[in-house]
């Protein structure tokens, strides 16, 4: 397949793009990554919005985004600035701009950028299908030029730039009819505008391709990327966000997926990432992403792909064989390492989400139950809870009375020389080093086999990428887990660094399995070892979400708020979250206004969405069910709607455990 999304798979190199000057402080081209967020206080509160954005920058964003609802706020924008400036603060400002042309254009006179949404900037979106003709597609597309043209001219008349920022959930009914739900119409809802700007010779201009669907988002960059590169185009500098990607662990998880697999290919010139919480607290996670690879540049060569398997712009998961309960149509399997405990009590089990009961004299596993545990030489001297295997390093497994019941880890060296193997399942720990010509030929007869691949590159996610290529290449279809370790970097690092390296892996459908190794952590008291344990079993399964390829509980896309929000976006999370979090793969969106409502939560199963002060719309899917529910009965009529297609179960009351 030709690949120009990028300039190499292998090597990290930074996507070439044009300078574009936001204020005095330049975007794309050889410039830094920059940062960052967007303010969540009502634009009419001028004293309030700048003490914000003052909270902002001092946390490391470089660039503030304002939302500009009609012409009113847009015009204190200018009050706004005038108020910064006289404390000092130069941080260029940027005019978020929905359904509202005029107040663009006065923006644009005041802020040195304005953000328009293509979806919406000159349709009103009504959820129609219309099967265009070429001529009347034509007509709707000189309607826009004429709707679009007054601003590119003020833009450029003020030196002003532009982000062309389409959302996966807010495309127009013209691009839906044409293109479908697609990264494609993604694209050309740009493109359409983007074409425009250069018609008049303004390429002051920054794209994104923004969605709460990891897969789509990531899909829609590079093949927007293609495009500009197939189109003759210019390199446009890309602003990068998960739109709706929540709060907490979950929404820095799933940011990570979708900005890091972008970041690892050299795409990217700004981020900001979108979490339901104060955005002071945003610019760090984004600048933790950033910073790893500010040295990157100088990692171990890699050989260059000569052929690339897969298609980048679709998910397709990698077809393989079945071994046991890995591989195939099976979910991503889990695998816990437990093998730095010195022995295993009933009660540490509960760090991979299995439960002791007591008074049943049994486990019950909860929704983040490990599948498998390593446990290294020093095998568990007790039965496992139905459902759990066991994995130990071969010389273990050769000494064991009970080799049916655990699986053997061996070396490529054991694997090649050892006569003595389990009969169904064995794992193989592999790096793209040991897989000779020999390691393959014996791979594509061993049916028994599970890969364990891994890496010590610092360009882990290429090398790994790289090594599934080689697999897939020379037709050897054994399942694959993908195992990472991080020495001596903080848990947050963890987090994203892992949601980086195998969520963009699992987001090109390779991968059949996580383990998160704890052999390189320094030593510990068992008690932190147990925590570390816990946080990357949670980690694991995190990642399999985030990644759309394993659901083990509800998620929420819940958009981080702005000054058009109607009610407490985190106070009301919490409380949804509170009533809901049992519900297994069930999707809620959470949406403080109508401009982030059906369109951005496309990806929701329900929505619960800010129509008015104290009102509240319930949707079921894109289809708005109750429209004008009270605020204070809103949480229970949406659980009643949840009651309605038979999707509530009631939450499960844990039964005392032994500790």
């Amino acid at each position: 397949m030709n690949v120009m999304y990028c300039r190499s798979l292998t090597e990290y190199l930074r996507r070439q793009t044009r300078e574009v000057y936001i204020g005095d402080l330049p975007l794309g081209g050889n410039n830094p990554i920059r940062v960052q967020s967007m303010t969540t206080v009502d634009t009419m509160d001028t004293l309030g919005s700048v003490e914000q954005t003052i909270r902002m920058v001092d946390a490391g964003c470089e660039y503030v985004r304002i939302t500009a609802p009609s012409v009113k706020e847009a015009e204190n924008l200018r009050n706004i600035k005038a108020e910064l400036r006289r404390r000092g603060y130069q941080v260029p400002l940027i005019a978020d701009i929905h359904f509202t042309p005029n107040a663009a254009e006065l923006a644009a006179r005041i802020v040195e950028k304005v953000r328009i949404n293509p979806g919406n900037y000159a349709d009103k979106k009504k959820f129609e299908v219309i099967d265009y003709t070429d001529s009347t597609y034509q007509a709707e597309l000189d309607r826009i030029r004429e709707r679009f043209i007054p601003l590119v001219k003020i833009c450029k008349e003020y030196g002003t730039a532009m982000r062309i920022g389409t959302n996966h959930g807010s495309l127009s009914d013209r691009i839906l009819s044409r293109y479908g739900d697609t990264p494609l119409g993604m694209v050309e809802s740009a493109l359409e505008f983007l074409r425009i700007c250069e018609d008049l010779n303004y390429y002051d201009i920054v794209l994104s391709m923004k969605a709460s669907n990891t897969q789509v988002m990531v899909q829609a960059y590079r093949l927007l990327a293609q495009k500009l590169e197939e189109e003759g185009l210019q390199p446009y500098p890309f602003h990068l966000g998960v739109t709706e990607a929540g709060e907490g662990e979950d929404g820095r998880i799933k940011s990570a997926v979708g900005i890091g697999t972008l970041l690892e290919d050299g795409i990217g010139d700004t981020v900001r990432v979108s979490l339901t919480e104060a955005p002071e607290y945003e610019a760090p996670v984004a600048l933790m992403l950033i910073d790893r690879y500010t040295h990157r540049a100088g990692h171990k060569s890699i050989k260059p792909i000569c052929n690339v398997p897969i298609n980048p712009f679709q998910y397709f998961r990698r077809e393989t064989q079945e071994v046991s309960n890995i591989g195939a149509q099976n979910v991503p399997r889990v695998i816990a390492d437990l093998s730095r405990l010195s022995q295993i009590q009933y009660a540490d089990l509960k760090c991979v989400g299995h439960l002791y009961s007591m008074l049943l004299d049994k486990f019950n596993m909860n929704d983040l139950g490990a599948d498998y545990i390593y446990t290294g030489s020093q095998p568990i001297s007790f039965m496992l809870p139905n459902g759990l295997k066991e994995i130990v390093d071969y010389p273990a497994w050769l000494n064991s009375e009970n080799r049916t019941e655990r699986y053997p880890l061996l070396t490529p060296e054991e694997y090649l020389s050892s006569a003595e193997k389990h009969a169904e399942v064995n794992f193989l720990s592999i790096t793209i080093e040991d897989l000779s010509d020999t390691i393959i030929q014996s791979l594509k007869t061993d049916y028994s086999v599970v890969l364990i691949a891994q890496t010590a590159n610092e360009h882990a996610m290429a090398e790994l990428r790289k090594c599934f290529f080689r697999l897939m290449n020379k037709g050897v279809k054994n399942p694959v887990i993908i195992k990472r370790s991080y020495p001596d970097i903080s848990a947050e690092q963890t987090q994203l660094y892992a949601s980086t390296d195998i969520g963009g892996l699992l987001i090109d459908g390779l991968g059949d399995g996580v383990y998160l190794s704890t052999q390189d952590l320094a030593n510990r008291a068992k008690l932190a070892w147990l925590e570390q344990i816990d946080q990357l079993n949670r980690l694991s399964f995190g990642i399999l979400q985030a990644a759309r390829t394993r659901m083990s509980k509800t998620e929420y896309i819940s958009c981080p708020s702005c000054g058009r929000t109607l009610f407490d976006l985190q106070e009301t999370t919490a409380m949804i979250r509170k009533r809901t979090d049992h519900l297994k793969g069930v999707k809620i969106g959470i949406m403080g206004c109508i401009v982030n409502g059906p369109g951005e939560m496309a990806d929701a199963d329900y929505g619960y969405v800010g129509v008015g002060k104290g009102k509240i719309a319930l949707y079921r899917g894109q289809s708005v069910i109750k429209k004008s529910v009270p605020e204070e009965a809103a949480v229970e009529e949406l659980i009643n709607l949840i009651k309605e297609d038979n999707r509530w179960v009631e939450p499960v009351v844990p039964e005392l455990s032994h500790v």
